[in-house]
């Protein structure tokens, strides 16, 4: 469990980002940590993998402050940047010496993901790409099978197909047990992944809540199928309360893009 309590973390002395903040994350969940560049969304996640520290309040990584970088702590929690640098080595290599910090890293896991990136798992790290890097990165973090897995911009370097390879491998993880945030401003990316959408702008939370929650109180529609109390629309499309308990599927963008726009509306909808 992530439990931030009262948060606070300023860039500078004159630049305060969150402000007392308060946010619990459960295991069993994939959270999608939406909002645009400069929200707040990687200081955030910086803050629960310890990368940084609050100047009050606390993060707690399964009871444990993620500031004091606690080897316990290290041993459950991965944290993916956004800029994946590797050593010059070959793969095998890159396992053997890292692969030792996690006890519950499976090789097994790790080579299959590398199979379904198409990397060879005798590559040489250095001769590969940005994007081609970026996948043995993910597919070493998954492997690793940490209670905790936190991935800042999972997808940027990675083209169409294989955006579908890396929906795909994180579906096939299967992480029932265990705490998976994915942080972006790519929102399409994820709509098929997450089942908690957070989004964050000028270091607020606009909104926590599960899919159910939102198919329960939004409804997602062509326009002229809209509820009378629209709350935004894009080209054709509406998003309007759902006081009628209609059935809808979840439109990840349009939230995102409603919440960014109207953000009071949703906040009082959600209660925050």
């Amino acid at each position: 469990m992530i439990v931030i309590k009262d948060l606070t973390y300023s860039y500078h002395k004159s630049q305060q980002l969150f402000r007392g903040l308060n946010m619990t994350l459960t295991p069993g969940k994939v959270y999608g940590l939406l909002g645009r560049n400069g929200a707040g969304k990687s200081s955030l996640i910086k803050n629960m993998a310890g990368l940084v520290f609050p100047h009050s309040g606390s993060c707690l990584i399964n009871g444990i402050e993620a500031r004091l970088r606690d080897t316990i702590m290290l041993e459950q929690l991965f944290f993916i940047p956004e800029e994946c640098e590797l050593p010059p080595v070959t793969i095998p290599v890159f396992i053997s010496i890292y692969g030792k910090f996690y006890p519950y890293f499976n090789q097994e896991q790790f080579y299959l993901y590398l199979q379904i990136f198409s990397i060879s798992p005798s590559s040489h790290l250095r001769q590969l790409s940005f994007g081609q890097k970026k996948k043995v990165y993910i597919a070493f973090a998954l492997a690793t099978n940490t209670d905790v897995l936190i991935m800042d911009e999972p997808t940027n370097g990675l083209d169409i197909p294989s955006k579908v390879q890396f929906r795909e491998i994180v579906a096939a993880a299967n992480r029932v047990d265990k705490i998976t945030i994915m942080s972006t401003h790519q929102v399409k990316d994820l709509d098929e992944l997450v089942d908690s959408v957070i989004i964050i702008e000028q270091g607020e939370i606009l909104m926590h809540a599960h899919k159910e929650e939102i198919a329960e109180k939004l409804f997602f529609s062509p326009i002229e199928h809209a509820t009378d109390k629209i709350i935004y629309t894009s080209g054709k499309k509406a998003l309007s309360k759902n006081e009628s308990h209609q059935v809808s599927n979840l439109d990840l963008e349009m939230l995102f893009n409603a919440a960014i726009y109207h953000p009071n509306e949703i906040k009082n909808i959600f209660r925050l």
